[in-house]
């Protein structure tokens, strides 16, 4: 059985949502980030050398990059469900999507967080960020204009590898300018699905 290694407040919440989804079989490890440092616990540098988290352990394969963890259990377990068919345009845009939230609209997020704890230091580096927050939340929300999903007319892995840019955006109070991205990310968390991912993996309580 595939054993999902989920650390709270992580990218791993949206591996048991695509769980969750397809109605796979898993064993669920939780681990707990440090109160003071919000780092993972050493216990995760035993399943992968990186230390982070998801992992996914199936036999004798084991994943801990993001897209390729959901690309590995949609193949596996979708029995060709989540995904377009190869050999069309919805298929590239479904890997386009699938890579670029953690390629390229991760990247701002990430410096805002680690940026704003260095307060006054940091604030020369603000604009720069706020400007690429900007384009890539900006981005998204206009490839969301008028659809219900990223791709195609069901929800597929690109929402679920999207999702976390939106849960981040939104602990920073970004989405009031992104509508379209907001009213997306709501609708994801009114699935079944999401809301028993959230009861077997914790709300997320993302630091600001």
């Amino acid at each position: 059985m595939l054993t999902l290694h989920h650390l709270n407040d992580s990218r791993s919440q949206r591996i048991i949502w695509l769980l969750e989804e397809l109605g796979a079989p898993y064993d669920l490890k939780t681990y707990q980030r440090d109160a003071q440092t919000r780092l993972a616990p050493p216990e995760l540098d035993a399943v992968h050398p990186l230390g982070k988290s998801p992992v996914i352990v199936d036999g004798d394969v084991t994943i801990a990059e993001s897209a390729a963890v959901v690309d590995y259990i949609i193949r596996r377990y979708g029995k060709g469900a989540m995904r377009p068919a190869e050999g069309t345009t919805e298929y590239e845009a479904y890997l386009e999507w699938l890579h670029y939230a953690e390629g390229s609209a991760m990247l701002p997020l990430m410096l805002n967080l680690y940026v704003s704890r260095l307060k006054e230091a940091g604030a020369p580096l603000q604009p720069r960020i706020d400007s690429e927050m900007a384009r890539h939340l900006g981005y998204a929300d206009r490839a969301l204009k008028g659809r219900a999903f990223f791709v195609g007319d069901n929800l597929t892995g690109a929402d679920i590898q999207m999702s976390f840019v939106a849960e981040v955006a939104g602990s920073f109070n970004r989405l009031k300018a992104y509508p379209d991205l907001a009213a997306w990310i709501g609708r994801m968390h009114a699935r079944p699905a999401f809301q028993r991912s959230v009861e077997k993996g914790g709300a997320y309580r993302l630091a600001k």
